[in-house]
């Protein structure tokens, strides 16, 4: 389907709503190819479907060890509407690398790889520099002086990419305040690893804005705590940080980013959820992603009311769908930290995530894989996790 917006314009000129058809389309969408090859190995072919829906498929004699992930994979490409449809590609989550593409490959490799008992650090995590312009007190800043050079950090991307890591990700302080911000985008190969921004929006500009889609960005995530403005700022504690938040946000979309409007969610704050999304969907983002505040006592009750919503809305048409690591995490794959991520610190030392303060090494005098070894032999990382590994005691 090469005019897939095209076909959205026609249907608005004979009296139907897009937003009704979107879900159809994204889930019988034709792309250039019928079928690639995502993996194969002696005993083993995973191939994706394109002839009318998405859909992994596993052959061979060692299938079976695979079919728990491809069918969790399956479920969510047919029963989700995507983040967002190009003529080219389906991006099902702002999380995840596009379809078809060369670091969605990489995600079936390490998957697979995974079934059979080695773990990857898919998503690795940079804190790349100590600057912000907020004092949040929920800020996962490790302590310390030292902030890596571009050539360290470009070295540890290096050894993450041979690890087999897909998903590399910038976060606090601001990165927008780190001068080699762009360099180190550009570095990254995007073939191999998408490439993901945390910033709380106070120094975006449309320029900025303009630079990271030239960059080659895959996702800008900016968060948003409360509609009221004041509430907000309280959270970042800077006057005028929800404005520049949402005027980020402006600036993101306008500039043809893929933007996420993010939150972090504690009991206290779950009557919130339901404005947050609709301001999300006002805004016009591509997702809104829910993350559990490590601190935020989230009951029972809160974690069932996330998952429903979770379903709800991303079973229909119309607005962003949700990211949720309620579901993500807490039913789908398992807390992340120490089998699927690993976190670096602006100083080198690597946590199996930023919420944990354990440190495993530092790059800076140890090789990443060796140190990830270290993680996966800590038992605590062992067998699925339906909660933060970080909220059990060490």
């Amino acid at each position: 389907m090469n005019n897939y917006y095209d076909v959205l314009k026609t249907f608005d000129q004979v009296g139907y709503r897009a937003d009704r058809i979107l879900f159809t389309l994204c889930q019988t969408i034709i792309l250039t190819m019928s079928r690639v090859n995502m993996l194969h190995k002696p005993g083993l072919s995973i191939d994706c479907d394109y002839d009318e829906v998405l859909k992994l498929d596993a052959t061979g004699p060692l299938a079976p060890v695979c079919t728990p992930f491809i069918r969790k994979i399956n479920d969510r490409l047919m029963r989700e509407k995507p983040a967002r449809v190009d003529q080219d590609q389906v991006i099902a989550s702002t999380w995840l690398p596009p379809i078809p593409g060369g670091a969605f490959k990489r995600l079936i490799r390490a998957e697979a790889s995974i079934a059979f008992g080695k773990y990857v650090p898919e998503t690795v995590s940079f804190e790349i520099t100590r600057k912000c312009g907020c004092d949040c007190a929920h800020c996962a800043m490790s302590d310390g002086e030292y902030e890596l050079t571009t050539d360290e950090i470009k070295d540890v991307i290096d050894q993450a990419l041979a690890m087999g890591t897909f998903i590399i990700t910038f976060t606090e302080g601001d990165p927008l305040l780190r001068s080699d911000l762009f360099e180190l985008i550009e570095y990254i190969d995007h073939d191999r690893a998408i490439v993901n921004i945390f910033t709380p929006g106070l120094e975006m500009t449309p320029e900025i804005a303009s630079r990271l889609k030239e960059s080659g960005i895959h996702n800008l995530l900016i968060s948003i705590y409360n509609t009221d403005p004041a509430k907000h700022d309280a959270v970042r504690r800077v006057d005028g940080a929800f404005l520049a938040a949402v005027g980020a946000i402006r600036c993101g979309l306008d500039a043809g980013l893929l933007v996420t409007m993010a939150t972090h969610v504690s009991h206290d704050r779950m009557p919130e959820l339901p404005r947050l999304y609709e301001f999300a969907s006002d805004l016009g983002v591509h997702e809104f992603s829910i993350w559990e505040s490590m601190d935020g006592g989230l009951t029972k009750g809160d974690r069932r009311d996330i998952l429903e919503m979770y379903h709800r809305v991303n079973m229909r048409p119309g607005g962003p769908r949700i990211f949720a690591n309620t579901y993500f995490e807490g039913e789908m794959l398992g807390c992340l930290a120490g089998q699927r991520w690993a976190h670096i610190c602006v100083d080198g030392s690597v946590k199996a995530s930023p919420y944990m303060s354990q440190s495993f090494g530092n790059v800076l005098d140890t090789p990443l894989k060796e140190i990830w070894g270290k993680i996966r032999a800590d038992k605590r990382f062992s067998g699925k996790k339906g909660i933060c590994v970080g909220e059990e005691p060490i």
